[in-house]
């Protein structure tokens, strides 16, 4: 991110893919505002980052101008400006989407994109995009998940949304259109820009080119025989590549076990309910018996569950596989410095791989950077000296933490 609470953004258009700036939601005493880069009625965008580096330099009058981050992002290189993947919106490809099949990747674009396009029409205080988020609640069904689209009745709902962008989606584009304006810029200031971004390019192929190099390159290594013996001496569940899991949760302590296959998380479980237990014993004795789950089609764990009735079977839980939730939304509505930003990122990990399991998109959604929740998990796990820190208070965002916490604990089933 290149600016704590000003964002680059590129905007696909029918005049063009353009990029501008937004400054997410920020507090101002008792006030909460939400800008774009533009001024008055006019929004602006810019057909190149060199284009957006030099007005920002050289212009003076536009709205954000007066936000506390400015001084911050007009200090930045042009590379600096590139917006990075998640903040690329392409608007006239909506209905394109819409059109696909509701996989998470799609659900999560669309309703990403929509939500921003919801923005501008607050900002801009635009009738006609105002009035089509209110005319089709079915758009709020995006956020439910790819669960909501399953089934007869889901394709139904899937439809519904395909047929409210058809209808009205144009005169969406045409509204915005009518607002952005594409300002004249120094060309001095934009040559040195291009300047910039060149170096920057060069210097990236520069440091490929380094690392291809040193890959040629096979050093002797001095601890491969130690290395060797470390290998031989890796625990049971290294070997079978199932770890045991330990879960501290506001009802108590729980254990399960996870694995990952080409990259998908599987648990313990069945149906994307994880089965959990209150001791590693009752885990074990579980395991030694034949049960009907997930974790059962994994070449591996017959292993496990041979151990498991020989009695040999102990269930050794990693240091990185421990994860403590109580107190994390407290943290988090007190404010930054209180957050163990350790135990935040593995609770982060958990409730991804939980809602992966069970293909629900809730967490992406609720931790994507266009939410308040996603941009203060952002700021703590993402740590850059540049980015000022987010202003309390924080109540909102630690409440949707809460949510996220409910929703994980309700896909356990205590065994």
């Amino acid at each position: 991110m290149a600016s704590g609470d000003i964002v680059p953004i590129a905007l696909g258009l029918t005049k063009g893919d353009l990029v501008t700036l937004w400054a997410p939601r920020w507090r101002d005493g008792d006030d909460e505002w939400q800008a774009f880069l533009g001024h008055e009625e006019d929004l602006y965008g810019f057909d190149s980052v060199a284009e957006l580096a030099a007005f920002i330099r050289t212009n003076a009058e536009n709205d954000l101008v007066d936000h506390p981050a400015w001084k911050i992002i007009a200090g930045l290189s042009a590379a600096e400006l590139e917006p990075e993947e998640q903040f690329v919106f392409d608007l006239v490809g909506v209905p394109e989407l819409a059109a696909d099949d509701p996989d998470p990747e799609i659900l999560s674009e669309l309703e990403e994109t929509l939500e921003m396009v919801r923005n501008i029409g607050d900002v801009c205080e635009l009738d006609v995009v105002n009035k089509f988020f209110g005319s089709h609640p079915v758009l709020g069904a995006l956020a439910t998940g790819v669960s909501a689209f399953a089934g007869k009745e889901g394709e139904e709902l899937w439809d519904s949304i395909g047929s409210a962008i058809n209808k009205d989606w144009d005169a969406v584009l045409d509204a915005i259109d009518s607002v952005v304006e594409i300002p004249e810029v120094d060309a001095d200031a934009v040559a040195v820009a291009e300047a910039e971004l060149l170096a920057a390019e060069e210097n990236i192929v520069d440091a490929e080119d380094a690392a291809d190099t040193d890959e040629d390159i096979e050093p002797v290594d001095l601890n491969a025989e130690d290395e060797d013996e470390e290998d031989e001496e890796l625990s049971f569940w290294h070997e079978v590549g199932i770890d045991p899991v330990k879960i501290v949760t506001s009802e108590g302590t729980w254990f399960t076990l996870r694995c990952y296959v080409d990259d998908e998380p599987i648990f313990l479980g069945k149906d994307g309910s994880i089965t959990v237990f209150g001791s590693e014993r009752a885990l074990a004795r579980y395991l030694a018996d034949d049960h009907e789950h997930d974790l059962a089609r994994v070449s591996t764990y017959g292993e496990i569950q041979t151990a498991a009735v020989d009695g040999g079977l102990e269930i050794e839980v990693d240091e990185e596989n421990v994860y403590v939730l109580p107190g994390l939304a407290d943290d988090l509505a007190e404010g930054p410095q209180a957050v163990d930003t350790d135990q935040l990122d593995l609770a982060v990990e958990l409730f991804t791989d939980a809602a992966d399991y069970a293909e629900e998109d809730n967490v992406e959604t609720a931790l994507a950077v266009s939410s308040p929740l996603g941009w203060y998990v952002s700021y703590l796990l993402n740590p850059d000296p540049s980015r000022m820190a987010p202003n309390p208070p924080f109540k909102a965002e630690a409440d949707a933490w809460r949510a996220l916490e409910e929703a994980f604990e309700s896909r356990l089933s205590k065994a």
